[in-house]
């Protein structure tokens, strides 16, 4: 039998953490392979607009990082890490089959909006139970003191890195093909991956899954396993309790009634806020420990605005690759969810460079402290953003960049994130007292939380050339249609390549009321007085951007536009896969209004300048303050 020491000095790794390692890879794999897709799914699929699918982009990743509180709660009172993994898995799999429905039933918006939400529902549940828990297990596999606990984790990130680079690649090949049917084969395939997830992990667990002891771990709930030197004397103060609730629920309202953010965000918001100050009013804290904790929430302030504007990679960069980037490639269109997998092979390929010149400089006690490293981080960050903003400065938002610009920002914001992410767990490990090291990861948790849905509100600000303001089936609206079949109306509707011609002659109907009784006008208009409106090449092309099937269209005013397309539908008949065109309309907004973050958002240039005075700023702010964060912080660096 080896000895303690053999143990502590050997080399090989046990079979348990590669159980763990391919068992977080194919979640990962499930989970980035749904977001690679997500808004894609709602503004091509759905047609939401892209406020409205940022919205709720934002407050699905937000919910996702708040739910690991619950799901650790319950694994360190109840459950235990194993159970909280399994049920976690299962809740996730439901959600992606979810999805999976929504994407089959996506022309019926009534039937696809509830099954989607419900999907999140699930997946936000569900990750809740399993993200915090299996990461905790990896340290349990060594015994006390094992200097291979370092590199494991390393060995674990990566398989969260690997997931996430195989996931936009083989879901967006899949389900962003062009055609709307095929997001849920995007969906399916996440779906199959956490459920590959689960099966490896419930059938090697008992087996490898064990303590160098041959004990199993994870099987019993936290609370269970004798913690020694913990305080088990500390009591609950119920005053303080319903103090702070007092303020969250305060918080609550004036962020719903007064700033009119949706109930989601003054939830995450509130409690951003409640939570902190519950902590730091506990009267037990000694001075030294209260300045650590207040490193701990400053810090954490700052890497909310770094979250908000990385984050954006799932969201308004999405829509930037989409609609703004040549993806022509050998040929072949890039499936814009490929982008996604940028960040993480730049993290597999620079990450051993970051721990090389870290070492480097600590070796010469050189080594930044860790506000200095974040600082950094904004500071990379703030650079990507100038990077994509000089380059869409000046430039017709119906022209498309080079993939270049997108790689660059990305790569440097993988910079950025390696100077701040990896030192944010490890900051809260050395500053926070014994008795609070949980609930202190909670609140950092929150940021990210916060910042998630921030992220959103953020993104929601992409300003639009043009807006889908509703889409028209010939099962529901046949008058509608009847404006693009109507003989009196042939020779004026445009039916050419908008790519062809400098400007387009369309018919224009008078006596329309509002988009939301368009039917019924329709029917009661008269069609025999027309006018020629002329619509610029530049707007049917950013048209074109956004559907590429459209292949007429009709003015109705000097804003609205009716666009005519058809799909292909594959239904079942008699057990028979039957295909057929569907045709369909939609009504644009040329003028849409542009939204205004302290100032008028015009135009792209405008849009990533935000993000680049922001991490800017807050990059600035930290440096300079981070001295005296160093003096707080009482000697660890």
């Amino acid at each position: 039998m080896a000895s303690n020491e053999d143990q502590l000095s050997s080399k090989a790794h046990p079979k348990g953490l590669y159980v763990l390692f391919v068992t977080e890879m194919w979640e990962r794999f499930s989970y980035y392979g749904m977001r690679a897709l997500f808004v894609l799914f709602m503004t091509k699929a759905l047609l939401f607009d892209k406020a409205l699918g940022s919205q709720i982009y934002g407050s699905y990743t937000g919910l996702v990082y708040l739910t690991p509180l619950l799901g650790g709660y319950m694994a360190d009172r109840y459950w235990g890490n194993r159970k909280s993994i399994i049920i976690g898995g299962i809740l996730m799999a439901i959600g992606q089959l979810f999805m999976f429905f929504a994407g089959t039933f996506y022309q019926e918006i009534d039937i696809a909006a509830p099954l989607m939400f419900t999907g999140l529902g699930f997946l936000i549940l569900g990750n809740g139970f399993f993200k915090p828990n299996i990461s905790t297990m990896v340290g349990q596999l060594y015994p006390a003191g094992d200097k291979r606990v370092d590199s494991a984790f390393t060995i674990f990130y990566m398989g969260i890195n690997l997931g996430a680079f195989i996931a936009p690649l083989l879901c967006g090949y899949l389900g962003d093909t062009g055609n709307a049917a095929d997001f849920r084969w995007g969906f399916l395939v996440a779906c199959l991956g956490m459920c590959l997830s689960l099966v490896l992990f419930i059938s090697l667990k008992n087996k490898y899954i064990v303590t160098p002891e041959g004990e199993q771990i994870g099987d019993k709930p936290n609370s269970a396993r004798e913690i020694k030197g913990a305080d088990q004397s500390k009591t609950v103060n119920n005053n303080a309790v319903l103090l702070w609730i007092s303020v969250f629920a305060g918080l609550f309202l004036l962020f719903f009634f007064q700033l009119e953010m949706d109930p989601i965000a003054c939830f995450i918001f509130s409690l951003t806020i409640a939570a902190p100050g519950y902590i730091i009013t506990d009267p037990t804290l000694s001075k030294i420990e209260r300045q650590r904790i207040w490193v701990i929430y400053i810090a954490a302030f700052f890497v909310i605005f770094f979250w908000a504007a990385f984050e954006q990679a799932g969201a308004s960069l999405t829509y930037f690759a989409e609609e703004q980037t040549d993806r022509t490639l050998f040929g072949s269109t890039v499936p814009t969810s490929f982008f996604q997998s940028i960040n993480a092979v730049a993290i597999v390929i620079f990450a051993p460079l970051f721990v090389w010149l870290w070492g480097w400089l600590g070796n010469k006690n050189m080594e930044p402290a860790s506000p200095f490293k974040q600082a950094l981080g904004l500071f990379l960050l703030a650079i990507g953003y100038l990077v994509i903003a000089f380059g869409v400065k000046g430039i017709d938002p119906s022209t498309k960049l080079s993939m270049v610009w997108l790689v660059s920002l990305y790569t440097i914001h993988t910079f950025g994130e390696l100077c701040l992410s990896p030192i944010g767990l490890s900051m809260v490990n050395k500053l926070a007292p014994v008795k609070l090291a949980s609930l202190l990861m909670g609140v950092w948790f929150l940021s990210t939380a916060a910042a998630n849905k921030f992220a959103g509100t953020l993104s929601a600000l992409y300003p639009e050339e043009v807006k889908i303001e509703k889409l028209f089936t010939p099962k529901i609206d046949a008058s509608v249609m009847a404006v693009f079949s109507n003989t009196t109306l042939n020779d004026s509707i445009w039916k050419a390549d908008p790519k062809g011609s400098q400007e387009l002659k369309v018919a224009s109907i008078r006596s329309i009321k509002s988009a939301d009784t368009l039917s019924d006008s329709l029917v009661a208009c008269s069609l025999d007085t027309l006018k020629t409106i002329k619509v610029s090449t530049y707007h049917l092309r950013v048209i074109k951007s956004n559907n590429k099937y459209f292949d007429r269209a009709c003015m109705l005013n000097d804003t609205v536009l009716l666009t005519h397309d058809s799909v292909d539908v594959v239904s079942m008949v008699n057990g028979k896969k039957v295909g057929s065109k569907e045709e369909r309309i939609q009504t644009w907004n040329l003028k849409p209004q542009k939204p205004v973050f302290f100032v008028k958002i015009e135009t792209l240039y405008d849009f990533f300048m935000v993000f680049v005075i922001m991490a800017g700023l807050a990059s600035l702010m930290l440096f300079l303050i981070s001295g005296r964060l160093l003096k707080l912080m009482n000697g660890v660096r």
